[in-house]
């Protein structure tokens, strides 16, 4: 086994997880190079600074980049283990795209070396993994692919990340590992691969398992997400408040109701467990209606906040959040910024958007005259709030700061704040 100062890795993908994963590894000694489309990506880098907001990335990256195990390029170069850690969409009607991930191994196959270890983090419908490998032989007929022949020259597999945005470098260390090889010797490849700096479990099994491994995961959390959002959905209509509801019902000893909100969002959640009714839709309703129902959510609660902002004409409004979760600066498909976006296009210069994260607007509000403003100003000029994300620096509003504001606090973290009953009909998502 190569000792860590010698071994070379090579991260395609630069993104929330692949650069927080690729300074990880260089942190060991490791050699890195990290692969990204986006020039600036790579120059900011580079630089020693962070694109994306994830607690203490900033210092990791400035320190390896300084200590040089970690650089980043354009173009790929030769390594001991390329690590895809590319997106996977999916398309209007919700058929995964693996575009990407087949685009990165392509490149892989130029470099690509006997000895070699290829590594598919994204998150990927069934039987990816297997595609990457079909590709790499066709790609390169010189090279004995696993599963192919008695002794493949190359060793392939599978490991999804499994981290929670704000605590990604903590999580990429400390949480166990789920590692599908093509065979079980390209596993165990892998294995040696993330025993280098993952202090968590590290369980080897087979691609496929461990692909739907990580689908059954967030299928899972939609789920439970679902069952909370259609309470609330009902509450709504019966008039009670459902976080009380939540509260006093999980304080049955076997009933743990998760938390309801505007949607769901980020590309794992709201994302993956299409793949799996792609893959089954015959055998999938219970999935296929929690995406729904989540999704649905997003247009209820636009009609809950245009009711209440039409019930308070001339005035201004405060959309709270556009993060898909709370303190971390990812919009990626976020309920959030959806019911926002909607809003601004609905009551133009009367929406003002707080965003802690962000210094400027998306692209997609231009034109809508919707204005970016601080929590402060929020309070002293908005006569009505829309609470959408649960940022701690929401949180912190003491009631009498919101006196006298109307509010639809979407996610329940002003509980003492007197709310009057907007409600409308139950409805899915179309």
């Amino acid at each position: 086994m190569l000792a860590d100062t010698d071994l070379s890795v090579c991260v395609l993908g630069l993104g929330y997880i692949g650069l927080p994963t690729a300074a990880v590894i260089a942190r060991t000694g490791a050699r890195v190079l990290g692969v990204d489309v986006t020039a600036s990506v790579v120059e900011t880098i580079n630089s020693g600074k962070v694109h994306i907001e994830e607690v203490d990335l900033d210092a990791l990256v400035s320190g390896v980049v300084a200590r040089g195990t970690l650089r980043a390029s354009t173009q790929i170069a030769a390594a001991d283990v390329f690590v895809i850690a590319v997106p996977t969409p999916f398309v209007d009607d919700h058929r995964p795209d693996i575009g990407y991930v087949l685009r990165a191994a392509t490149t892989v196959a130029t470099v690509l070396k006997r000895g070699d270890t290829v590594i598919l983090e994204s998150t990927s419908p069934v039987g990816t993994t297997e595609q990457v490998r079909d590709l790499l032989a066709e790609l390169r007929p010189d090279l004995t692919m696993p599963g192919r022949g008695a002794d493949a020259d190359v060793s392939i597999a599978y490991c999804p990340e499994r981290v929670l945005p704000g605590r990604i470098l903590h999580e990429l260390i400390a949480n166990d590992r789920v590692i599908g090889g093509v065979t079980p010797r390209c596993a165990r490849k892998a294995l040696a691969f993330y025993r280098r700096f993952v202090r968590g479990a590290c369980v080897t099994t087979t691609a496929k398992a461990a692909e739907m491994t990580k689908l059954a995961e967030n299928a899972f959390r939609d789920v439970n997400i679902a069952f909370a959002n259609e309470l609330s959905l009902v509450a709504d209509r019966m008039g009670v408040d459902v976080w009380e509801v939540i509260r006093l019902a999980n304080r049955h000893p076997r009933v743990s109701i998760l938390q309801p909100g505007p949607g769901v969002g980020g590309h794992c959640i709201a994302v993956d467990p299409w793949f799996l009714v792609a893959a089954a839709p015959e055998v999938t309703p219970l999935i296929r209606t929690a995406r729904e129902v989540n999704d649905g959510k997003v247009a209820h609660v636009v009609e809950q906040a245009a009711r209440l902002i039409e019930a308070h004409p001339q005035t201004a409004v405060a959309c709270l959040g556009l993060a898909f979760k709370a303190n971390i600066d990812d919009f990626r498909e976020s309920p959030a910024l959806a019911v926002s976006l909607a809003l601004a296009r609905r009551f133009g210069a009367r929406v003002r958007v707080v965003e802690p994260y962000a210094a400027t607007l998306p692209d997609a509000f231009a034109g809508t005259g919707a204005t970016l403003i601080d929590l402060d100003t929020a309070l002293a000029s908005c006569a009505t709030m829309v609470v959408l994300v649960d940022h701690d620096l929401f949180r912190s509003v003491p009631v009498e700061e919101r006196a006298g504001i109307a509010v639809l606090d979407t996610r329940g973290i002003w509980p003492d704040q007197p709310r009057a009953p907007v409600t409308v009909p139950l409805r899915l998502a179309s």
